[in-house]
């Protein structure tokens, strides 16, 4: 998703005047995005082939050259080229084996990585404990007024890879999040409940009712259009999707699922398209054979038969699923980016496939796309159809289905960007962009991953997309939101209001930034990507938020919808744009500073008004940021460097490379105390190594802090403003803490499901700590516990005169405390009341309060008494 004035990679705002934006690469934002995650973690050989897959060299050199200069594809290896002759599962085997040798930097296979995740995920605490602080979810129960294309504005929440409507119960509805595991309603997606948050992964790429015994349905692990490297096979319910059990992991440990199918004749059959191949299991899941070892994107039954559609075309099997054999399709490519397949279900002998593949088309850019194909089967042949006005292929490897009308074997919906519904009616096909209806009706987010129909209602379809899970009553005419209670946002960043115990702010995964008042729904109130987040610690009312590539918007609203400005810094003809949501940071203490790390530092001591271009002392890209103070700024690099610069003497200094904590491990994130010359803090992503790093001499020498952490990349840490030595860190899954800096760790992660943790932010004055995880929303702890009864003590003694009255003010309370003040007599009178108080209250500063107390002596005779107070909650 991206705005209207985002169609090139940045806003024009963010480059020099006269400068052209760079091509949006083939792939899109998801695929740079993915690609900068595998390179982070050590994962070169799977991030590599995965270019090739989608930006090759000769098709998109200037994708390839930005891959490299940020440092998702290494300079000194070349992309993978696309081979000329027809793609064959030997062929790939051997490229495959020719891209690991040498490669020293890769530090394991997707296999080994999802393995490990598994490992990590049985081990950790993440259900309830019986004792000590528990997670609990702050949302989002929905986002109101997420974006659309159209005019229309939608609840909406995150990404929705999977559906599934049971066949014997049309209410009851399987919904499966990228990364946020599967979730149930039972009244067509107007209320649902998490049911596989303690699962070994939460990625989910298929799931399948039995068509005969919907009490039995499975669910593939690993999302194939994005998160598959973190597949770790098949999970079954046998209560209709209430509680799972593993129902196997191999052969499926690091692969990604598009579709799993069980056959309705047979049904310990199943069949399954992966990022590995297509299996055939006869023992309901628990053992398979793979029948082909290309990946596989759809699957559909069909009478006395079964079609699938692979990267080297459409095979069909009559056995089963045990042989397959190619089905030609007239003007198809020699293979294909991504190919989908749908059988009619009311006559069968009719079918549809659609997909991406060569010729490349050159867009004005400079980039190329896929060309789009759509075939019809009726009577046994395969026809070429045209297409549906403003289809767009720069994602098919990411967004793209078909799926034939239920009930009419001349309707099919085409899922790319937008669904598109067309009708044949002869020869001639009319086409509808039903998920976006423009300014006269009801629109949907797009990028769409899923549909399904209501067994028995085919007017009524399910759309899932990157904005959650919506419903048409009338095959897209209008649109219901079902993400109410759907809580799987895709935070990728964090801020707080310091002074607000109920106030957060976060960038989300094509749903923009999102802000959090108290109440479990969350607002939308930026569009496009939303990124890094700074909140001015002395004045919340100034928030500056980034979208993708550093395009940086203010507001001095405290976020409010339609408040934000364009502040973002220009860049030097021919600097890079740096890594997808590059990092940015306020000051921690005081002052107007913001800082933001791409190829270059730009600060700003204006609450980014006006900006300081600092060069890195070689070329870089910025991965990390800390400013402790407003004159400090410290900067982490992908190549595993740090960089320090001061503010004197009216400007900045050149920045200086403190000493490396590990070389060629990205740095996730910095923590620093003021001045930065003291203890500083570093994570890194990069598995095989350290991954947590402290120094208490400002960076001249680093000790590595990993032990007792598990084999996971590290993403943020948090140290607790009380405690020094009291820390915390976010791995790929769980929370960990250390009171004693960093010289032991355990699990922090009781109640908190296995999902992905990319940020986190601890609220100093309510004592608790939020994490925003991908895709289960924004998490919450209270470090010590929650109050469990009043705080209660006496501030100051004092006495009156007779009749007399008297003022006084106590100070630096933080204001996210709920308190009660009382003035007691010292000595007993009994018979008539001794003194009246009355209490106000003055906002002293952003976090803190001062209370004025005003007491009355109501006697004739001199009185002492004392001001008492009551700390009822911290939050």
């Amino acid at each position: 998703m991206h705005g209207p004035e985002d169609e090139g990679v940045v806003p024009r705002q963010a480059v020099r005047t006269g400068e052209q934006p760079p091509p949006r690469p083939y792939g899109g934002k998801a695929m740079l995005r993915l690609l900068e995650l595998l390179e982070s973690q050590g994962l070169t050989t799977l991030a590599r082939a995965t270019a090739a897959a989608a930006a090759t060299e000769e098709v998109q050199p200037e994708a390839v050259a930005h891959a490299r200069t940020v440092g998702v594809l290494s300079a000194a290896t070349p992309a993978r080229r696309r081979p000329a002759r027809k793609r064959t599962a030997a062929a790939d085997q051997e490229q495959t084996a020719a891209d690991d040798i040498g490669d020293a930097g890769d530090v394991g296979t997707a296999e080994a990585l999802a393995a490990t995740y598994a490992a990590v995920a049985l081990d950790r605490t993440g259900p309830p404990t019986a004792t000590g602080p528990q997670w609990r979810s702050a949302g989002p129960w929905t986002v109101t007024n997420g974006q659309t294309y159209g005019s229309s504005r939608v609840n909406v929440s995150g990404r929705v890879s999977a559906l599934a409507v049971d066949p014997g119960n049309p209410a009851h509805v399987l919904a499966g999040a990228a990364n946020g595991g599967v979730w149930e309603s039972w009244d067509r997606g107007g209320s649902w409940t998490p049911r596989t948050d303690f699962a070994s992964t939460l990625t989910v790429g298929a799931l399948a009712y039995d068509p005969v015994r919907p009490g039995n349905v499975y669910c593939g692990l690993g999302e194939g259009d994005w998160w598959s490297f973190l597949g770790n096979g098949v999970l079954r319910s046998s209560d209709g999707g209430a509680s799972w059990t593993p129902a196997c992991t191999a052969p499926f440990v690091g692969q990604g699922f598009y579709a799993l199918r069980v056959d309705q004749g047979n049904g310990s059959r199943l069949l399954a398209g992966t990022t590995g191949g297509l299996y055939v299991s006869t023992d309901a899941g628990a053992t398979w054979a793979q029948r082909r070892a290309v990946a596989t994107f759809a699957i559909t039954p069909g009478t006395g038969e079964w079609l699938a559609s692979s990267t080297d075309g459409l095979f069909r099997s009559t056995d089963s699923g045990s042989t397959w054999n190619a089905v030609p399709l007239p003007g198809g490519p020699g293979s294909f980016v991504r190919l989908a397949v749908s059988a009619a279900p009311s006559n069968p002998a009719v079918a549809y496939a659609f997909g991406t593949g060569a010729p490349w088309i050159p867009q004005p850019d400079g980039s190329q796309l896929p060309t789009g194909y759509l075939w019809r089967r009726a009577g046994g042949t395969w026809t070429a159809q045209g297409l549906p006005p403003g289809l767009a292929t720069g994602q098919s490897w990411y967004d793209w289905y078909v799926a034939a009308a239920p009930d009419r074997d001349t309707q099919v919906f085409c899922g790319s960007i937008e669904v598109h519904r067309g009708d044949l009616s002869g020869a001639t096909w009319t086409w509808q962009t039903i998920s976006n209806h423009g300014s006269t009706g009801q629109s949907i987010h797009p990028d769409q991953h899923s549909i399904a129909f209501e067994p028995g209602s085919p007017d009524t379809i399910y759309a899932g997309s990157d904005g959650g899970l919506f419903r048409s009553p009338d095959r897209g005419t209008t649109w219901v939101s079902c993400n109410n209670g759907l809580t799987i946002s895709e935070f990728e960043y964090l801020a707080q209001d310091w002074g607000s115990a109920r106030w957060l702010i976060g960038g989300t995964q094509d749903n923009g930034t999102n802000r959090w008042t108290g109440s479990p729904t969350w607002e939308h109130v930026e569009d496009a990507d939303g990124g890094d987040v700074v909140v001015n610690r002395q004045n919340p009312a100034v928030v500056v938020h980034s979208r993708q590539w550093g395009a940086l918007f203010r507001s001095t609203s405290r976020g409010d919808w339609g408040t934000w400005a364009n502040v973002t810094p220009a860049r030097p003809a021919g600097e890079g744009l740096g890594l997808f949501y590059p990092p940015l940071e306020g000051s921690a203490t005081s002052g107007d500073t913001v800082a933001l790390a791409m190829q270059s530092l730009y600060v700003s001591r204006d609450n980014a008004t006006t900006w300081t271009r600092l060069a890195f002392p070689a070329a870089g890209v910025g991965t990390a940021v800390a400013v402790p103070d407003p004159d400090t700024v410290l900067v982490g690099l992908r190549d595993g460097g740090v960089l320090r610069t001061r503010f004197g003497a009216g400007s900045w200094s050149a920045l200086a490379a403190l000493t490396t904590p590990r070389a060629g491990a990205p740095i996730s994130d910095l923590a620093a105390e003021p001045g930065g010359a003291g203890r500083i803090w570093a994570t890194s992503t990069a598995r095989g190594g350290g991954r947590v790093f402290r120094s208490d001499d400002g960076g001249a020498r680093w000790a590595d802090r990993t032990a007792g952490l598990p084999p996971l990349p590290m993403n943020a840490l948090s140290v607790d403003d009380g405690n020094p030595n009291r820390v915390w860190v976010a791995a790929d899954l769980g929370v960990y803490q250390s009171w004693d800096a960093g010289g032991s760790w355990a699990d922090f992660s009781p109640s908190l499901p296995n999902a992905f943790i990319g940020d986190l932010v601890f609220q100093p004055h309510a004592r608790v700590l939020r994490a925003g995880t991908r895709n289960r929303g924004v998490w919450e702890i209270p470090v010590d516990g929650w109050m469990t009864q009043p705080a209660c003590g006496t501030q100051w003694t004092g006495s009156l005169a007779a009749n007399a009255a008297g003022r006084w003010f106590t100070f630096g309370w933080p204001a996210t405390w709920h308190m009660v003040w009382t003035a007691v007599p010292t000595s007993p009178a009994p018979g008539a009341p001794q003194l009246s108080f009355r209490t106000q209250v003055e906002r002293a500063d952003a976090e803190h309060v001062t209370y004025w107390v005003t007491v009355r002596n109501l006697t004739a005779a001199p009185i002492t008494f004392e001001g008492r107070y009551c700390i009822l909650s911290r939050y």
